[in-house]
């Protein structure tokens, strides 16, 4: 499933590359106003901090919502005290779209994640042109030498990768290039099967200094109060949110016990 999910990324990024060349977006991206700062706005803190995800459909649960306007979306999100926002760029099995990361980071004044399968240099380019903050690298997609480039490329155009693992093989390879954003997603993206407990697992290989991230597998307070007591900095969530009233629910997630 990966696999297929990030040929048809990169398939839909060639198609988009037809009408607009590498020159084109690179320019743009160059041009771009400066990407906020997603390790200030993630930094560690006394209280879980959340990254809040637009999100309409997905591979494992299909439709979720229509979120018919993105920016509104994400304006709740940031009034409930989300800390940054997350947006699904993939049409295929999410059915979002470059335009919503452009909609959701001109509405919110905190960090946005274009969150897609990244395994080009060109939608790194295409993220920084439409505004993204931060970008999503998975590991389990991307050769090291990839995983590498493309880590360093996110840098050089001053937006924060936040790179994705789901084992201990890989969170060396983050670690190898100085990821300072590692996620563990508790969702296998070979099998979509979810352990929550991956996380705690996980936890103590991550590096000091580095921001840990928890994901998947989030949809009640007592799942955030599971990965805060395994050490996540911040819990990533998106089901909860575009399922439910999302100030609240992010209310109840941000008022779980230090």
């Amino acid at each position: 499933m990966l696999a297929d999910l990030t040929a048809g990324a990169v398939e839909d990024a060639e198609a988009r590359a037809a009408s607009r060349p590498l020159a084109v977006v690179e320019r743009a991206a160059l041009e771009a106003p400066a990407a906020r700062d997603a390790y200030a706005a993630l930094a560690p803190s006394e209280r879980v901090k959340i990254i809040a995800e637009v999100k309409r459909a997905s591979p494992s649960r299909g439709d979720l919502a229509r979120i018919p306007d993105p920016a509104l979306q994400a304006s709740l999100y940031e009034q409930g005290g989300a800390s940054a926002i997350s947006v699904l760029t993939e049409a295929r099995r999410f059915k979002g779209s470059l335009a919503d990361l452009v909609a959701v980071r001109n509405a919110v004044s905190v960090p946005v994640l274009r969150k897609d399968f990244i395994a080009t240099p060109y939608q790194v380019f295409e993220a920084r042109a439409a505004g993204a903050d931060l970008v999503l690298l998975i590991v389990a997609a991307l050769p090291q030498p990839v995983l590498t480039e493309l880590h360093a490329l996110t840098l050089q155009l001053g937006m924060t990768p936040l790179v994705e693992t789901h084992s201990a093989d890989e969170v060396s390879r983050a670690t190898d290039i100085g990821a300072r954003l590692v996620g563990v997603n508790a969702r296998d993206l070979s099998t979509f099967e979810l352990d929550r407990d991956l996380f705690g697992r996980l936890a103590d290989r991550i590096p000091a200094g580095a921001i840990k991230i928890a994901e998947s597998a989030v949809l009640h307070p007592d799942d955030v109060a599971h990965y805060r007591r395994a050490g996540a900095d911040v819990v990533l969530v998106g089901e909860a949110l575009v399922t439910g009233d999302p100030i609240t629910t992010l209310r109840d997630f941000l008022a779980v016990p230090k």
